[in-house]
């Protein structure tokens, strides 16, 4: 092959969407190789199929993932100056660091912004719950060591 044969077949390739060409004869062996400014990725995950019981609404394909910090919501009950702490994710529920120690809070206790109310353990993590704002605990309504699921009442608190 000639110098300008071989640089026909060069602008060729480039012209073309071809990013290697390989020509072997008796007398030549030619490989050509074009170095792409772009990576392509290429990934193949076999689908997931999600199986929900009955009666259960299947989660949002936007939810956001829940905080460590536990969310505040106006409860039921016939009082409206009380407040229900909500747990911001699944897990097990502990009212002490270890059964050897008091519980983080109990009825009557007050609490501050940030002062730890709870444990939660998610996968072998243990995540210390801290209170959003100020207040009385009037009742706790999960009891030590109880599975707890996401946005489920901890706590009700009375902030005045």
């Amino acid at each position: 092959m000639k110098t300008k044969e071989i640089r026909d077949l060069i602008d060729f390739i480039s012209q073309t969407g071809l990013n290697e060409v390989n020509i072997e004869t008796e007398e030549l062996k030619l490989s050509i190789k074009r170095n792409s400014d772009t990576k392509v990725i290429e990934s193949h995950a076999a689908p997931v199929a999600m199986v929900v019981p009955p009666g259960i609404p299947p989660p949002a394909a936007n939810e956001n993932v829940p905080s460590a910090v536990p969310s505040i919501e106006q409860p039921d009950t016939g009082n409206d100056n009380y407040i229900e702490v909500k747990s911001p994710m699944i897990g097990t529920f502990y009212r002490s660091a270890n059964p050897e120690s008091e519980p983080f809070v109990s009825v009557g206790d007050t609490v501050s912004p940030g002062q730890t109310v709870c444990i939660i353990e998610a996968m072998k993590l243990f995540n210390e719950i801290e209170s959003e704002q100020s207040g009385k605990i009037i009742k706790i309504l999960v009891d030590d060591t109880t599975p707890v699921e996401y946005d489920q009442p901890l706590f009700l608190m009375d902030p005045s």
